[in-house]
């Protein structure tokens, strides 16, 4: 499990990881929410802190929640009052304050990643795209956005991610979705990568995702 850990104290940060490290965790630790969405991209949970240098921990927080809605968010700080828990509890998936014991910090995150296992999937990150494929969900990492495909285009998309870096076969893949015979000339499948690109491609003139190998069918890039 690698956990993405935010917190701008040295010393805390410093024990925080070595214990969590020791508890055969891989940490992530930031001094800041700079970085932070590219560094959850394959993160199964996110410990923030509320007072960082910059971006406070709720704004890195709320970010993180859009790019990633099922990624585990767990809010430490010292503020105690009813207010600010209610804050990060508005997004985070549970609020800690300090002083806290490194016993009761590993608790709350095997409980957070012990109830998103059975409620979520990670995610794959893909380019710019994060694919829950257990879901059905394409989401822009960059945004939040989620990008709405048809059941069609997911099927396609999803059956070229289980054969990364393989070329398929126009046959296979339109045997794979449709269920039927691929017929030479049908431009079915050509019109729905098409449309697939239009929706996940950065520019969809020069996809860096779905690549056309010419006479023989489509990759998805490892």
């Amino acid at each position: 499990m690698t956990l993405l850990y935010i917190e701008d104290d040295r010393e805390i940060g410093s024990i925080v990881s070595a214990d969590l490290r020791e508890r055969e965790y891989n940490v992530r630790w930031l001094q800041s929410g700079e970085g932070a969405i590219e560094e959850a991209a394959d993160c199964q949970l996110a410990i923030l802190d509320v007072m960082l240098p910059g971006l406070d921990g709720f704004t890195v927080g709320q970010r993180l929640k859009r790019a990633y809605p099922a990624l585990p968010i767990l809010m430490l700080s010292a503020r105690t009052s009813i207010d600010d828990k209610l804050q990060g509890l508005q997004f985070a998936d549970d609020y800690l304050t300090k002083p806290f014991h490194p016993d009761e910090l590993a608790a709350r995150v095997e409980v957070l990643l012990r109830r998103a296992g059975a409620s979520s999937t990670v995610p794959l990150a893909l380019k710019h795209l994060l694919v829950y494929e257990g879901d059905n969900r394409v989401i822009r990492a960059g945004s939040g956005e989620e990008i709405l495909l048809t059941g069609k285009q997911f099927q396609i998309f999803s059956y070229l991610l289980r054969h990364l870096g393989q070329i398929m076969t126009k046959e296979q893949i339109y045997e794979a979705v449709w269920g039927e015979p691929y017929m030479e000339g049908d431009k079915t499948l050509m019109v729905h990568i098409r449309h697939l690109r239009e929706k996940i491609e950065e520019d969809p003139a020069s996809p860096e995702i779905i690549e056309t190998v010419r006479g023989i069918g489509y990759r998805v890039r490892a």
